[in-house]
């Protein structure tokens, strides 16, 4: 065979092809400008792009965004899957995080674990320590729906992973919390926080469910809530800390300050009301029954606590097509009248102004009044301006009971010697003195009637000052807070009812309590007959002298401050009206002489004197008949 041999010219031909390519390489290379002007139009694409993917009014915040959880391994997938089933889904790419929002007056965190409020700030309002007040904050508060699936599974909410996402509407922040089985079938917690309001649209809806949810077994929403401590006095928070609740299309009601457990039907709202500070859950659609707890949790006053009672509330929810569909509002804020009232849902029934008349009197009188003083002078003169006011008006009732006093003290002579001339014979001396009182013109009730006439009054403002939202944190003299008791001093120990500390305003209320039942005691004694058989009236209105300014000092002593300089100046007022009627208007001679005149005159009975007559005058005989037999 020939062998074959390597071609010069092949090898000049490979060599020449090679360098060809090495110069055509070496004449394509780009330039430095070239490269600095490609480089640039890198950054600019990479500008448009991300504006282009910015939304001006959206901002999605997801769950792969936010530091995720493990769950690549599959082992934990089926585990996952085994435990949710279909919500399975929501876990994956789970996360604990927390989304913040904030309008004017609220400053508000959502969990993703659970979709509820995980922390809720007043932003406007501070402790008696000049702490923030917070109304949710470390787990204090739950909000669970427990239902059941179609696969034989009962879950709930507070275990699963919400997803966030926040949106604007106008000025409206929209917080959307999604507990995923997809991306088109989740369970939705739908918050609309408004601006400068403490009101929170809040609905509970769902998509896609319906073939998830198992609609034949109960489906219940717990509501809990642990209230923390925010006043100085524990036990005069206490007090004022309870349920409020809306039913029956307008009725309301309140547990009152004992623990409570019991069931109420055609629910509107629900408040947890902390004395100044209330979380309310309102529907548009009435729930049908709720059960209703509160538990007291101060165990010792005497050991510093940090939270008041424990609330909770039972609430069975409807499905509509097999989905959710509760439309509701969560208001969390101060109890201040100006407040709740401007959202027209009868919230003003958290503020404790008293049943009936009592009410009637704080709403349409004191409130406005002290609302209209307060506007343009300090709180402590407020008061004291309102109370003069008061008393003013009040005066022709206190001159109308001093007179009739006055005329019982200036026939009190004649009605003991009836007593005496009849004293074996009480009939006959009933008689003669009713005779008396009708021809004097004079009636024992006169005195009462007055009196009676300032109860509402007295009763209203007992109420007011305690609920008066203005009076919080608002100092006069060396009082610090009218909402609050005064302290001169602290005590080395504690004293049962009275405290550890020593308030000056109750001093000062039960020394013109005392001063001023010494007046009006003296004038009633002077006025009352000596009866036969009855108690002695005297000794009894002796021991009221001291028992009732002594009750004023111990159980006022960790009352609101406020409250006690109103009594004091009322009672200041009051004794200084009484020295001007003793002193300068009534004229006890003046009053015999007319007394005597009026004797004289006939007096006309009427029906009901007559009957009167009638009776006792059957009465008698019938005494009489018995005493024969």
């Amino acid at each position: 065979m020939e062998e074959k041999k390597l071609d010069i010219n092949s090898i000049i031909g490979f060599v020449l092809i090679f360098g060809i390519l090495m110069y055509m390489l070496w004449q394509n290379q780009p330039r430095p400008e070239e490269l600095e002007a490609q480089e640039e139009a890198k950054q600019e694409q990479v500008k448009a792009t991300q504006q282009t993917e910015e939304p001006d009014q959206q901002v999605h915040i997801t769950s792969t965004e936010l530091p995720l959880g493990e769950t690549t391994d599959s082992l934990q997938l089926v585990n996952m899957q085994n435990k949710w089933g279909a919500f399975a889904y929501s876990a994956m790419n789970s996360s604990d995080a927390e989304t913040s929002i904030e309008n004017e007056l609220l400053a508000l965190k959502f969990s993703n674990k659970g979709g509820y409020l995980s922390e809720v700030k007043l932003k406007e309002f501070v402790d008696y320590n000049d702490k923030s007040i917070y109304l949710i904050k470390e787990n204090n508060a739950n909000f669970n729906i427990n239902f059941g699936t179609t696969d034989s599974r009962i879950l709930n909410t507070k275990d699963l992973y919400f997803e966030p996402t926040i949106s604007k509407n106008e000025d409206h922040t929209i917080v959307s919390m999604k507990l995923k089985v997809s991306e088109t079938k989740f369970l939705e917690y739908r918050y609309n926080i408004q601006p400068n309001s403490y009101m929170i649209g809040f609905t509970v809806r769902s998509q896609g469910l319906n073939d998830v949810v198992n609609g034949s077994q109960d489906i219940v929403l717990d509501w809990d809530l642990k209230g923390y401590r925010h006043a100085k006095s524990i036990s005069y928070e206490n007090r004022y800390t309870d349920i409020h609740y809306e039913y029956e299309g307008g009725k309301d009601d309140y547990t009152g300050a004992s623990d409570t457990d019991e069931n109420i039907q055609d629910v509107s709202w629900i408040g947890y009301k902390q004395h100044f500070f209330s979380s309310v859950l309102l529907t548009n659609r009435p729930f049908k029954t709720v059960r209703i707890k509160a538990e007291n949790l101060v165990q010792d006053e005497d050991v510093d606590t940090l939270y008041t009672k424990n609330f909770a509330a039972r609430i069975p929810l409807e499905l509509e097509g097999g989905e959710f569909n509760q439309n509701m509002d969560l208001f969390y804020g101060p109890n201040d009248y100006k407040v709740v009232t401007t959202f027209n849902r009868n919230l003003d029934e958290l503020i404790p102004f008293g049943w009936g008349i009592f009410g009637w009197i704080n709403r349409y009188v004191f409130m406005p009044l002290f609302g209209f003083l307060g506007s343009f002078l300090p709180y402590g003169i407020a008061i004291i301006v309102m109370t003069i006011l008061v008393r003013i008006v009040m005066s022709p009732v206190t001159y109308k009971s001093y007179v009739s006093q006055a005329k019982m003290k200036v026939i009190k002579p004649e009605i003991t010697e009836i007593s005496e001339k009849y004293k074996d014979n009480a009939m006959k001396k009933q008689q003669e003195t009713m005779a008396l009182y009708n021809k004097a013109g004079v009636s024992p009730m006169a005195g009462c009637l007055p009196a009676l006439m300032q109860l509402p009054v007295f009763y209203a403002l007992f109420q007011f000052f305690p609920s008066a939202f203005d009076l919080r944190q608002k100092s006069f003299l060396w009082a610090e807070d009218l909402s609050s008791y005064d302290t001169i001093a602290e005590l080395p120990f504690r004293i049962p009812l009275y405290g550890d500390h020593v308030s000056l305003f109750p001093i000062l209320a039960s020394l013109a309590i005392f001063f001023y039942m010494r007046m009006t005691t003296g004038q009633q004694m002077a006025s009352q007959p000596t009866q036969e058989g009855m108690p002695d009236m005297g000794k009894m209105m002796k021991y009221m002298i001291y028992f009732s300014p002594l009750m004023m000092l111990v159980f006022f002593n960790n009352y609101a401050s406020g409250l006690s300089l109103y009594y004091f100046i009322s009672n200041l007022i009051t004794i200084g009206i009484m020295l001007v009627i003793k002193n300068y208007i009534i004229d006890e001679d003046k009053i015999h002489a007319k007394i005597q005149e009026n004797k004289k005159k006939p007096k006309k009975e009427n029906r009901f004197q007559r009957k009167m007559k009638e009776m006792m005058e059957q009465a008698e005989k019938q005494k009489q008949v018995q005493k024969r037999k």
